[in-house]
């Protein structure tokens, strides 16, 4: 018998009244909950989105392999955006001229943009770091992008995304607890920044850098002490939501669940919770079980560039030679463009280097996380999420596929 609980709504932060909530330009509206689990509605500038939600990754504003038609098609959304690479090809200003994010990819629902703060951790041997903030060599042509607080949100504000993070610094698992509590409070100093410098640019833009809801970052590794510490003070600034980062660097799924039990009941009740970069299908129904609301991760489209397709059983790997004659369809509960075709097809198109192979499994991947976010938001809605989860630990087997993040 599972014995987690819901904790507390939350120790530090009371919800805001409505009076104060309506002024912000994203909201997030309770509709069910089931212990700690919860659903709702999240409403943007360009329309509302069903949580819990994932959202799909379009690195450099557009989804690899996938038209914004088809991902709508499968009931995404809202997608993600990286600042860090926009900002080098094809630059901020050229993204805004072209219209922002939602121009550039041609999607017409919500948007989210990351800081850059991740690729302070996955470009660690290509930048400096110090107060001011991260200087990044271009893996392109060499050039520097010095990224600070400032102006990672004067990008984000050309970007024009629904939702903005604040400049955070993603440390490394290992980090020593004296470097770590460094990287925390330097973090904190950035947010400081983050936030006025989002306040100082709401007034007077143009296309109305009003309609921009910013996000802090709780950090602090696997830390309790430190997690608590980032979270009072991120807490401290009163945003339209929060995010968990610093997950999904290395740590075991034990870990990652136990930062969860720790830092979510600490988040306002009547505001998103956001896990970054997060992940597996059970990394996600877990997390939802410990009360998260909004994901991100590159698995769906990479992995199936890579052969993988994602079951309620784990991944399959259709490369291998058991599939060169299965006539079977991917899943047959998870219906998509690439139920028209069969996993020896599939195979083929894989070993034959065709491109329709991976864009046929980033298709039924993008399918199958969408209707597991139905599935447990339904669970939710029935109070059955108890059960949900101890059913989806006994089928799931995550196999070394979920490894690959």
């Amino acid at each position: 018998m599972d014995t987690h609980q819901a904790g507390p709504q939350s120790k530090l932060a009371a919800p805001l009244p409505e009076a104060h909530r309506a002024t912000w330009p994203l909201r997030w509206t309770a509709l069910a909950s089931d212990q700690a689990a919860r659903c709702g509605q999240l409403h943007s500038p360009h329309g509302s989105v069903q949580t819990p939600a994932f959202m799909a990754v379009g690195t450099l504003g557009s989804l690899k392999g996938i038209t914004v038609q088809q991902a709508e098609a499968l009931g995404q959304e809202i997608l993600l955006a990286n600042t860090y690479h926009l900002a080098l090809r094809p630059g901020a200003e050229v993204v805004h001229q072209l219209g922002g994010v939602h121009g550039l990819s041609g999607w017409r629902g919500p948007m989210l943009t990351d800081s850059g703060g991740y690729q302070v951790f996955s470009l660690a041997d290509n930048r400096q770091l110090d107060e001011s903030g991260v200087r990044f060599k271009s893996h392109l042509d060499g050039s520097t992008l010095h990224l600070t607080p400032e102006e990672s949100i004067r990008v984000q504000r050309f970007l024009g995304a629904d939702i903005i993070m604040a400049f955070d610094e993603c440390p490394d698992l290992d980090a020593s607890p004296d470097a770590l509590r460094a990287s925390i409070e330097r973090t904190l100093r950035w947010l400081e920044r983050s936030v006025q410098s989002w306040r100082d640019q709401q007034q007077g833009w143009p296309g109305g850098a009003e309609s921009q809801a910013l996000f802090g970052i709780v950090q602090g590794g696997l830390d309790q002490e430190l997690r608590h510490f980032s979270a009072k003070h991120t807490l401290a600034h009163e945003l339209p939501g929060y995010a968990i980062g610093g997950l999904s660097v290395g740590e075991s799924a034990y870990e990652r669940n136990q930062v969860l039990d720790w830092v979510t009941p600490l988040l306002p009740a009547d505001r998103p919770r956001y896990l970054m970069g997060v992940g597996t299908p059970l990394d996600l129904v877990e997390a939802v079980y410990r009360g998260i609301d909004l994901f991100d991760c590159v698995l769906p489209t990479r992995m199936g560039r890579h052969g993988i397709a994602y079951t309620d059983a784990g991944p399959l790997h259709l490369k291998r030679q058991q599939y060169r004659a299965d006539a079977r369809v991917i899943d047959e509960d998870t219906p998509s463009e690439a139920s028209r075709v069969s996993r020896g097809t599939i195979r083929h198109l894989l070993h034959s280097g065709e491109s329709l192979g991976g864009q046929l499994l980033g298709i039924h991947n993008l399918a199958y996380y969408q209707r597991l976010m139905r599935r447990v938001r339904t669970a939710i809605q029935r109070s059955e999420m108890g059960n949900f989860v101890e059913n989806f630990r006994r089928t799931y087997q995550p196999r070394e596929a979920d490894s690959q993040q």
